[in-house]
């Protein structure tokens, strides 16, 4: 089976491109010396996982569905990345009774608590605001052993989230953000173990600082995510290049303009997403970079122009529009690849070339 005979819109993922890109932060995160857990909630795909991680390890997940499809699929070893409520704790317990170690994220005394009474043992991380101001308490912040001490047994460690990494634009910027997130990490555990308790886990991670070299004296593992696939926003920001995207969705032209040098293909808002993050980059890439068939950047600079749900506007920067023939094909690089990957339900995997190796599921959903 090759591209040509695929149903559009679909996604493609480049094992070859896959690989470099797993192979490049394991080498990084062996050489600052902390474990790896990848964050799976971009490629929410078992056998993604068991290349980013060939001998074994722990995921990090956003979701109970993610945790529960991974624990099927032999990974027990899990952090579900976005704090919990109490109505979750029993489907937590429940996958943990299944043979799962599955542990969650608070930052808050009452959810503390709950956590601390659940029958089912659940163990959480309290979360650190580095910076990024979404989620999470400050280092310094006296509430830090107020939790803790309503956790008691229950607490497994330091959970943080230098999100706001995808801010920075220049290496310095970058790695001040990375310096900081390492120290609240470390300065919470700290913390933590002076008052008496554990603090086994010391958890930070995104894609740009994980790849940044310097101190991590105190941190024990690290949670990057997107680098596994890559997308137009962090080659924008320095993460790699582009031709290190790894995920593509292939389109066909639906509709000719001539006159206007237009196309429309049949990859809409939910099959790409309405993200366009790159907007806030040097380099607008409009609703996602438009590439030829085979994933080449021929059509240099053309970009998806428009988006309605299921078609999308290309204005052509290069080439005639009769150059495309009604069902030719297309591949968009996305702005921001966990948002377009969430539309679709499996990979269709392509080995550099266009023959189709393999098929692979993914799991959506919450």
């Amino acid at each position: 089976m090759k591209l040509d005979d695929l149903p559009t819109p679909c996604l493609v993922l480049d094992r070859r491109r896959l690989a470099r890109n797993l192979e490049r932060m394991v080498s990084a995160v062996a050489l600052l010396g902390v474990a790896l857990r990848p964050h799976m909630k971009t490629a929410k795909s078992a056998d993604v996982a068991r290349l980013a991680l060939p001998e074994g390890g722990g995921l990090t997940v956003s979701t109970l569905a993610e945790a529960e499809y991974f624990l099927a699929h032999g990974f027990g070893d899990i952090i579900l990345g976005a704090a919990i409520t109490p109505q979750k704790l029993d489907e937590v317990a429940r996958l943990n009774a299944a043979g799962g170690q599955i542990r969650v994220v608070t930052d808050d005394a009452d959810m503390a608590a709950a956590i601390a009474r659940h029958p089912g043992g659940v163990a959480a991380l309290i979360e650190i605001d580095c910076g990024e101001g979404r989620s999470g308490i400050g280092a310094d912040d006296p509430v830090l052993l107020v939790i803790a001490s309503q956790l008691g047994e229950r607490l497994a460690g330091i959970f943080t989230h230098a999100g706001h990494s995808y801010a920075a634009r220049d290496r310095a910027a970058l790695t001040a953000i990375a310096m900081r997130e390492r120290h609240d990490a470390a300065r919470a555990a700290g913390r933590l173990r002076e008052a008496g308790h554990d603090c086994p886990i010391v958890s930070i991670g995104s894609s740009p600082t994980a790849l940044i070299s310097g101190d991590t004296a105190g941190i024990t593992e690290m949670r990057p995510g997107v680098y596994m696939f890559g997308d137009l926003f962090q080659a924008a920001i320095g993460t790699h290049t582009r031709d290190d995207i790894a995920v593509t969705v292939l389109a066909s032209v639906i509709g000719r303009r001539p006159a206007e040098r237009r196309l429309l293909i049949d990859a809409g808002s939910l099959a790409l997403s309405r993200d366009r993050s790159t907007q806030a980059t040097a380099q607008d890439c409009g609703f996602g970079l438009v590439l030829d068939a085979g994933g080449e950047p021929s059509l240099g600079e053309t970009h998806v122009a428009r988006l309605w749900q299921e078609h999308g506007l290309v204005e052509l920067q290069s080439g005639a529009v009769e150059g495309f023939a009604i069902g030719s094909r297309l591949r968009i690089a996305p702005d921001h690849t966990c948002l377009t990957s969430a539309a679709h339900d499996r990979y269709y995997v392509v080995d550099g070339g266009e023959e189709v190796v393999a098929v692979w599921p993914r799991i959506n959903g919450w």
